[in-house]
């Protein structure tokens, strides 16, 4: 099923001119065509096109139905962006598909990317929310130092992946307690430097690994995530 992503939607009754354009003149779509908007915060819109304009269609709102995300706890990911760009756009793009609540691009000192421009990054959230049927789409946060990341999410249950074993180490996956608050923090390609190490621990942080391998940035990330969406889903079936 298509799913057209606009905000503003229960008060505009319009589509972008983005799905406007891909209802109109993709799929031509014809006045009194059915279709299913979300508003990237929950709720899905059964509608129907009153106008089919290619760059302002104009739509009756049928229904609404919550499609809230299937966990209920909050999973966020500060990461520090890769140095080719592609990279973090398939990491956002798979991060949104498996499941995430919040992504902030994180700048540290050994960061090979100092500023990258969130508007495509979003742009990229909406189209995995879409295609992997979700009506919530993902926080993305502006470049955020690491320095104010680690004085934040109180309560959470706190992590940082680190390559070296300088410090020791816990396995991330019998840190992460299924069903709650969690914040993870993967370093740049090389890696956080020991001053931010000893800054993270300080503030409540845990040094973790993801298992024997050194992993890549964006796999790191995924690799994270999705072992919370198991471990929960394990939880749930042996509850």
């Amino acid at each position: 099923m298509i799913q057209f992503y606009a905000p503003e939607i229960a008060e505009t009754l319009r589509l972008p001119e983005s799905d406007s354009a891909h209802a109109v003149r993709v799929l031509r779509m014809k006045a009194g065509d059915p279709l299913q908007v979300i508003d990237g915060r929950g709720n899905v819109y059964q509608c129907r096109l009153t106008e089919a304009h290619s760059k302002r269609a104009a739509v009756e709102i049928i229904s609404c139905v919550p499609r809230p995300l299937p966990w209920g706890q909050q999973i966020v990911v500060a990461v520090a962006p890769t140095k080719h760009l592609d990279r973090m756009e398939w990491m956002v793009e798979k991060l949104t598909e498996i499941g995430v609540n919040r992504i902030i691009p994180m700048l540290c000192a050994r960061s090979e990317r100092k500023e990258i421009k969130t508007e495509r990054l979003e742009k990229i959230a909406v189209s995995a929310m879409k295609q992997s049927l979700k009506a919530v789409l993902p926080v993305i946060d502006e470049m955020t130092p690491i320095q104010k990341i680690i004085g934040d999410f109180e309560g959470y249950t706190k992590a940082v992946a680190y390559c070296d074993d300088i410090v020791e180490r816990k396995d991330f996956t019998s840190l992460y307690r299924p069903g709650g608050d969690t914040i993870i923090l993967i370093g740049p390609e090389g890696d956080f430097s020991p001053a931010e190490i000893e800054a993270t621990l300080q503030s409540g942080f845990t040094a973790v690994t993801l298992g024997e391998n050194r992993l890549r940035t964006e796999t790191a990330a995924l690799y994270a995530v999705s072992a919370c969406h198991i471990i929960d889903q394990i939880n749930h079936i042996n509850i």
